[in-house]
């Protein structure tokens, strides 16, 4: 083999690879290809994942206040509670000094 055929044979080589390769490549981005269709299903589960997380925002915030409103009325229940314990506990009292006074009274 001379010069001028080895060099013909080495080009005839590298433009069968170089075609081989390029026909790999459209057929890998024909596979792999991202559709219309893929990119419209992307965007609406973006929108929805958005919408889902200011709902969650909105839920979690409404709690929080619930939770705030509820924990006051806990506090001034307690707080009324503990006053009617106490006047229940002076009139228990009241009631024992005047029952005491009244047998001392029938008594005497």
């Amino acid at each position: 083999m001379n010069g001028p055929e080895f060099i013909a044979a080495t080009a005839g080589i590298l433009f069968m690879a170089f075609l081989a390769g390029w026909f790999t490549h459209w057929v890998i981005s024909r596979i792999t290809r991202v559709t219309r269709s893929d990119m419209d299903d992307l965007d609406r589960m973006a929108q929805e994942l958005h919408q889902a997380e200011e709902e969650r925002d909105q839920t979690i915030s409404y709690f929080q206040q619930r939770e705030a409103e509820l924990t006051n009325k806990l506090s001034q229940t307690e707080a009324e509670l503990r006053a009617a314990m106490e006047g229940l506990r002076d009139a228990r009292h009241e009631a024992e000094d005047l029952r005491a006074y009244v047998e001392r009274v029938n008594q005497g």
